[in-house]
């Protein structure tokens, strides 16, 4: 998210952006995620809110099931998040959102490559890549996720604070006869979901269990997916095996990002690379965007990235403390909405 929205942004203020994708291609799957505030703000200023609403997923509510599959309670009229189905937060899945801004991006695109070495002095960085012949750059902006490169390279190691809890996302066909509906059942082995997506033409699966210690290997994690869920009820049998194929299978954990500081020299960080408030928070992509839209502006506008770091602080520290500062309970809607709208849009 955060990457095509820089370069959105980068272009409207006149610079020439480059973007770098390890994937081959934009990625499909993932799970649906909200877009709250001052981001919805900044959807409409790049022109692409009425698409976004469009996309959203429609989901009316959720059902919570017991072992046997017998509903044991349910909500309507909001999501799985806890916002209202016609409220102004909009629920959209995470590779609907992307193809949209990727298309509202018009930047060179360079898919199926990687940074691997970052040589800076007082004018500009040399990126050396895996792939591509070396290239300078005035700036290089890491919008590469929790497990940045970029990040690693600029600033050494710096592991992402575990929360202790892994969460697997995977697309399946809607055999569940779901419509614009949402069924969650959890056990001690963990939360295992199925919402319906895409006007009900497939299923989305969201499995989340305890875990300290997971592999980067997909298969590996797969492996270990099966053994959490053994001998689960309801659907899980039929969920994990339908996990063994998935083609957009994407597994990690619930982790934060916490640094001193969002910069080396001629090298910033942006979004999940930068300050990680992990899935719990609900609110990861509405600080991509933003981030995006203010790092951009500020880089236009003489403050640089000392100005944009100091303009999203406090509206970060707000957010991330959405996902750790209240026991593992859903936060109080007081404390969501002092976090979405922690920060005021200037007129870049």
């Amino acid at each position: 998210m955060a990457g095509p929205a820089l370069a959105h942004w980068l272009r409207h203020h006149g610079f020439a952006p480059t973007v770098v994708e390890r994937a081959p291609a934009p990625r499909p799957g993932g799970q649906a995620i909200d877009v709250r505030g001052p981001a919805i703000e900044v959807l409409d200023r790049m022109g692409v809110l009425a698409e976004v609403r469009a996309a959203r997923t429609g989901t009316l509510g959720t059902s919570y099931v017991d072992a046997e599959g017998a509903e044991l309670s349910r909500t309507e009229g909001e999501t799985f998040t806890g916002g209202p189905v016609d409220g102004p937060d909009i629920e959209i899945l995470r590779d609907d959102l992307s193809e949209i801004l990727v298309r509202a991006a018009p930047a060179e695109y360079l898919y199926g490559d990687t940074a691997t070495a970052l040589d800076q002095d007082d004018h500009g960085v040399l990126v050396h890549f895996e792939h591509s012949a070396p290239r300078r750059f005035d700036l290089v902006i890491g919008a590469d996720g929790l497990h940045s490169r970029v990040r690693s390279l600029a600033f050494g190691e710096v592991p992402p604070h575990h929360l202790g809890v892994a969460l697997a996302v995977f697309s399946t066909p809607n055999t569940f006869g779901l419509d614009r509906w949402q069924v969650f059942h959890s056990s001690d082995a963990g939360m295992v979901g199925v919402y319906s997506a895409r006007a009900n033409a497939e299923a989305r699966v969201v499995m989340g269990w305890h875990c300290t210690d997971l592999p980067r290997d997909p298969d590996a994690q797969r492996t270990l997916v099966a053994e959490a869920f053994a001998g689960g009820g309801w659907e899980t049998p039929t969920l994990v095996e339908a996990m063994r194929t998935a083609p957009d299978f994407y597994c990690d954990t619930m982790s934060q990002v916490h640094l001193d500081t969002w910069s080396r020299g001629r090298v910033g960080l942006l979004g999940d690379a930068a300050h990680c408030p992990s899935p719990l928070s609900g609110q990861g992509t509405s600080l991509a965007l933003v981030g995006a839209y203010v790092l951009a502006g500020e880089l236009a506008h003489g403050g640089g990235l000392a100005g944009y770091e100091s303009a999203m602080r406090e509206y970060v520290r707000l957010n991330q403390a959405l996902a750790t500062e209240h026991q593992g309970a859903p936060p109080p809607p007081e404390a969501v909405r002092k976090a979405v709208d922690a920060i005021d849009l200037k007129a870049y």
